[in-house]
């Protein structure tokens, strides 16, 4: 019997100058890769609720200007155990001040697309950062 798990992948971001950054994070538990921020979705959890918590929680930004679904779930199976991620993009105000949980992080830095694309290990992250870039380049 497969076990199904959901997790929410948030790519927080802020305009500086007219363009837009984007907060990496580096795990504190193992060494680690540069990635967006990951929360698990809870069990009858609401995903703009989960988003908004997990934003809250692990990064101390309370209010999102903006919130994107960038509609590119993936999907892994690992033994009896299927993850999916949902991916979204958050808009944190410009000068807001971060509040890391240094619990669950060790680093954290925001970064230009031109440098956080080759900074996130995984494929899936760096597809989900290239759909986020195009669709604020868009609006």
């Amino acid at each position: 019997m497969t076990e199904f798990s959901h997790r929410i992948r948030v790519f927080v971001y802020r305009y500086t100058d007219g363009h837009p950054n984007y907060l990496l994070l580096r795990s504190a538990q193992i060494e680690s890769f540069w990635t967006p921020l990951h929360t698990p979705l809870g069990f009858d959890e609401k995903l703009e609720v989960a988003i908004r918590r997990g934003v809250a929680t692990e990064v101390g930004v309370p209010t999102a200007t903006k919130l994107i679904d960038l509609k590119m779930p993936s999907r892994w199976l690992i033994g009896d155990e299927e993850i999916i991620e949902w991916n979204f993009g958050f808009q944190a105000p410009p000068r807001n001040a971060l509040n890391v949980d240094t619990t669950r992080w060790s680093a954290f830095r925001w970064a230009m697309f031109a440098s956080a694309y080759p900074s996130l290990e995984l494929e899936n992250d760096r597809a989900a950062i290239v759909r986020l870039h195009a669709l604020l380049h868009a609006a």
